[in-house]
């Protein structure tokens, strides 16, 4: 149930009384008065610039006359108001309103709040702007702007949160996006009823088509070079005040083995880096199980030479491979989630020491096999090499399920799994769009910028899930 907010009182007309009487109890909340014009002004103190406050109010209105105060209330900066619910929400919203009498007006005083623009600590830059987004939804779209230059980049304001009230900003190009499925995000987010949403990673949960799928549905990322590449190519994105993530959509499950980076090194160097980002991800998911399977009911497939050196590897484990792998990937899950619960320099050391130290020392113990440590290990590298943290997060933890299956059913089970992932993958959607795009449904013109990393010259269209009816980007020959 939503919490009752001020927004759904009867609408009474501005007064300083009653906006005092609103916050009460807020020891931030400030009023001055200036006794020879009857001025009052009702503001929150950590949220205006002490500056502007002397500049704009303080040092106008402290000895101005009538006709004075009624001249300066007839600038631009000031807007006159007719609702006390106006006055609330502009006061909280870092402006300060001014009452004479019944008639009241606002101006923006807002004091800027937060870091300034620098790199992404999540997402590394290996060759392109280091630039990243902050919590400050506009200066954000204001670094999306300083790359678009162009009229046809469109914004809609909506807010989510009956409590919190947090600005949200949809931004498309006109005349590239696609006009329905722009309406079903607004939609979608117009029919959010919750109190309170703090980042865009918590709103895209709250709009997916598929909210109990493991596997994010949208790509969100700090990188403003990669939000105006997926804006040209014909998507939507989504600003969330208070959230350095900005997202965009529809989204494919391919989407997250692509860089920013791809686009920045020669053609063929990219598309090596998307093949192996792919292997990667068959690496994670499946090797250890792998293993589990051979070990446990397919010996035969081991050959013979490598065979002697695995049973002399665990003759001495007391333990079946199905719970040996378990125990040791979720050893290598504490290392890694302790690794980046710590300071960074900490983290790393924790990261290092703990793996060789606990590795070397389970060996050692009879606790688990050289083998086993080497897939695990394997499988652990393979999981960094995707660019998504979300999506490599996911994979993780499908890989824990095909471990359980590989070691019950052995390769029948690892099959099995697998079987369900593409299947459940089929399944998904994105604003009513397939999440395999372009490989389901079937569009090898895509397949250039998807598996690929095609030269520039043959990336004439854009992506087919878009559903842009302006499809040419490029017209630049060989």
């Amino acid at each position: 149930m939503t919490t009752t907010t001020p927004d759904h009182k009867p609408a009474q007309p501005p007064s300083v009384e009653a906006a005092l009487a609103e916050f009460s109890t807020c020891i931030d909340i400030e009023q001055r008065t200036f006794p020879k014009n009857a001025i009052q002004a009702v503001y929150l103190l950590h949220l205006v610039s002490q500056d502007q406050l002397y500049r704009e109010i303080i040092r106008p209105f402290m000895n101005a006359t009538d006709d004075e105060t009624a001249h300066l209330l007839t600038q631009s900066v000031f807007s006159e108001v007719c609702s006390h619910c106006e006055c609330v929400d502009a006061i909280l919203n870092g402006k300060a309103a001014l009452y004479q009498g019944n008639q009241a007006w606002i101006i923006d005083l807002a004091r800027p709040i937060g870091r300034t623009i620098e790199q992404s600590e999540t997402e590394s830059v290996i060759a392109g702007p280091h630039d990243g987004f902050v919590e400050n939804m506009m200066e954000n779209l204001a670094v999306i702007r300083q790359r678009i230059r162009s009229s046809h980049l469109k914004t809609v304001e909506l807010s989510v949160g009956e409590v919190t009230k947090t600005p949200v900003i949809v931004a498309y190009i006109e005349g590239i996006a696609n006009p329905d499925l722009l309406q079903a995000l607004i939609d979608r987010i117009k029919g959010i009823e919750t109190d309170a949403v703090y980042e865009a990673n918590m709103l895209v949960q709250m709009i997916d088509d598929n909210p109990n799928s493991v596997f994010p549905q949208f790509m969100t990322t700090e990188r403003p070079d990669v939000i105006c590449s997926k804006l040209t190519a014909g998507r939507i994105v989504c600003l969330v005040d208070g959230s350095p993530s900005v997202f965009s959509c529809p989204t494919s499950f391919f989407e997250f083995f692509t860089s920013p980076d791809d686009y920045y090194q020669r053609w063929q160097l990219g598309t090596a880096l998307r093949l192996l980002r792919i292997i990667g991800f068959l690496i994670t998911i499946g090797f250890t199980a792998f293993y589990v399977a051979v070990t446990t009911y397919h010996y035969e497939m081991i050959p013979h030479t490598m065979l002697l050196n695995l049973v002399e590897s665990r003759s001495r484990v007391p333990f079946p491979p199905l719970f040996e792998a378990l125990l040791m990937e979720t050893t290598i899950e504490l290392l890694r989630e302790a690794g980046a619960r710590l300071p960074t320099k900490i983290g790393q050391t924790i990261g290092i020491v703990g793996g060789i130290v606990i590795g070397q020392a389970a060996v050692q113990a009879g606790f688990t096999s050289n083998v086993l440590i080497i897939a695990v290990a394997s499988s652990a590298i393979a999981s960094f090499v995707i660019p998504s943290y979300i999506m490599s997060a996911s994979i993780r933890l499908i890989r824990f399920g095909l471990i359980i299956l590989a070691g019950i059913l052995g390769n029948l089970g690892l099959i099995v799994g697998i079987g369900f992932i593409v299947i459940h993958l089929a399944g998904i959607t994105n604003l009513g769009t397939s999440y395999l795009t372009p490989v389901a449904p079937m569009n090898k013109m895509d397949w250039l910028d998807s598996f690929i990393r095609g030269p520039f010259y043959l990336l004439r269209n854009r992506p087919s899930q878009t559903r842009t009816t302006n499809t040419v980007k490029t017209k630049m020959r060989k």
